[in-house]
């Protein structure tokens, strides 16, 4: 009974929308007021920042460490004060009378601060009692170490500099719906410091990985995501009407094709991070649109792209995350030791006990596939099925870092034959955590060849693979130039920074992923 009366004394959801009406209605008469009193906060256009809170507390501390437990906290001569002025949220307040303590929050942390009748005066000290949590505000003052030890500004003067109209979820229960989270990112990031670390992190990495290459010799350029043929990938693209030349446009699904025509024009070593887009399903680690890398140079092969990706991914773990040890899901994983490489062929040998060295034909290929009980559609081939039996049986084992080596030609159209076996071509997965991490060819500069090949997709295609390529005259002409013997590799940005944050879902490590709409 106690329960049922515990459970009816609770605020129902009509009381609860109504609370918040009136807490959006007080807000905005609040702002109503500060603009008739000539105090508008939106008219504020700029405010000196000299410290963020994280560098205030560090200075403070270098220059005046904690004291022992039981030993006085001495007090500050007026020249040993740090002044600072600092900008940020205000992300808890508790008035006390003449005195109020609050908290303020900005991109490096945040710090207490101590505000006070005396110093404040008396019409500035009630317009702070009436700042709202989540209000921005800028506070002037000095560091300084209250009686319980912790760092604090006491402040000379704080500004509202912008009004928040909305309400932020409670403190303590913060914000953990996860639609909503995706939704609202940017409340999202002021209530989860560990998000906000997140996307910090992802910055850092891509930086990283500009710094490596740009040390490498290599160009970063730009090239067009509206295009008439996509091509590079097997996906199914996004399209589009472009009104002014009234023609049917796809957006990228690869950088590949545009970049080595830019190798054809001798640049040599290019590199090109941005957005492709894939129209094809949404799970923990794949979102339409997503970033990819792609580099190429010249004079080097697939076992130069793996040299390459062992010491970019060293540099950028080392750099950024201060260790090569990575540890995802509570799983560690070591990028400082030599990363296996090993043949798709031999993988599916030690993993599902089936040499494809004896596989005689197609018929002997599917034979097997309905053996192991896996899927084969009508289109596929002897190489698509040993690559079935890879993805089943092989993959969820590629925990450490692992190259995957040597593909059957059919699912490599723009890849070298293998001089000794063209069967198979000079192509390699990279995979950490079971994950395709990137993929890397020696780039097929035989336009005859490549041609050929194109025409094999086309034939693909009109089978009903939808995520086939189809001719591309241009860079076959761009081929027939004349392309130097060339390594190229992509590299998902987006998972490299889901196991380097230990993130759970793509979503996590894209700032604005895409959602279904809400009607």
């Amino acid at each position: 009974m106690a329960e049922q009366n515990g459970q009816a004394n609770q605020p129902n959801k009509q009381e609860k929308v109504q609370d918040l009406n009136q807490l959006l209605k007080v807000r905005r008469e609040k702002l109503a007021e500060l603009q008739e009193a000539g105090k508008d906060p939106f008219q504020i256009t700029k405010y000196n920042v000299t410290y963020h809170t994280a560098e205030a507390k560090a200075e403070f501390e270098s220059k005046f460490p904690k004291p022992a437990e039981g030993e006085e906290i001495p007090e500050l001569k007026e020249e040993d004060k740090i002044y600072v002025s600092i900008a940020g949220r205000l992300m808890s307040k508790r008035v006390m009378g003449k005195a109020s303590f609050g908290n303020v929050q900005d991109l490096k942390g945040n710090i207490q601060i101590y505000v006070t009748r005396d110093e404040l005066g008396e019409d500035d000290y009630k317009d702070f009692k009436r700042m709202d949590i989540g209000d921005n505000v800028g506070v002037e003052g000095y560091v300084f170490r209250t009686k319980m030890g912790e760092v604090s500004i006491h402040a000379k003067k704080v500004v509202l500099l912008s009004k928040s109209l909305q309400v932020l979820p409670e403190k303590f229960h913060g914000l953990k719906d996860t639609d909503i989270r995706y939704r609202q990112r940017y409340v999202d990031l002021i209530m989860n410091p560990e998000v906000k670390d997140t996307f910090v992190k992802r910055s850092k990495i891509i930086s990283s990985i500009r710094r490596f290459l740009d040390g490498q010799g290599f160009m970063e350029v730009e090239t067009p995501i509206l295009v008439a043929n996509p091509g590079g990938a097997a996906a199914r693209p996004f399209e589009t009407h472009f009104k002014a030349l009234d023609e049917d446009m796809k957006l990228r699904i690869s950088l590949e094709l545009y970049l080595k025509r830019l190798i054809v024009g001798g640049m040599e070593r290019v590199y090109e991070i941005g957005r492709v887009f894939r129209n094809e399903g949404v799970d923990t680690r794949h979102n339409p649109e997503f970033t990819l890398m792609e580099l190429y140079q010249a004079y080097t092969d697939y076992h130069g792209m793996m040299d390459l990706t062992e010491n970019m991914y060293r540099h950028v773990a080392q750099e950024v995350l201060g260790t090569t040890t990575i540890t995802y899901n509570g799983v560690e994983m070591d990028l400082g030791k030599p990363f296996e490489r090993i043949t798709m062929v031999d993988a599916v040998k030690k993993y599902a006990g089936v040499d494809w060295n004896e596989v005689a034909d197609l018929d002997a290929a599917k034979a097997l596939a309905k053996e192991h009980h896996i899927e084969v559609e009508p289109h596929h081939t002897k190489g698509d099925i040993l690559n079935l039996f890879f993805e089943t049986y092989v993959e969820e084992h590629l925990i450490q870092p692992t190259f995957i080596m040597d593909h059957p030609i059919e699912i490599s159209p723009l890849t070298k034959k293998k001089p000794d076996n063209p069967d198979y071509v000079e192509r390699f997965e990279f995979f950490m955590n079971g994950w395709e991490m990137a993929n890397a060819y020696s780039e097929l500069n035989d336009p005859i060849d490549q041609r050929q090949r194109f025409e094999a997709q086309d034939e693909r295609a009109a089978a009903g693979d939808e995520e086939a390529e189809h001719v591309d005259d241009d860079f076959l002409n761009a081929l027939e130039v004349g392309m130097p013997p060339t390594g190229g590799i992509g590299y998902g940005i987006d998972r490299l920074v889901m196991i380097m944050t230990d993130s759970p879902a793509i979503r996590d490590v894209l700032l604005f992923p895409t959602l279904k709409s809400i009607n």
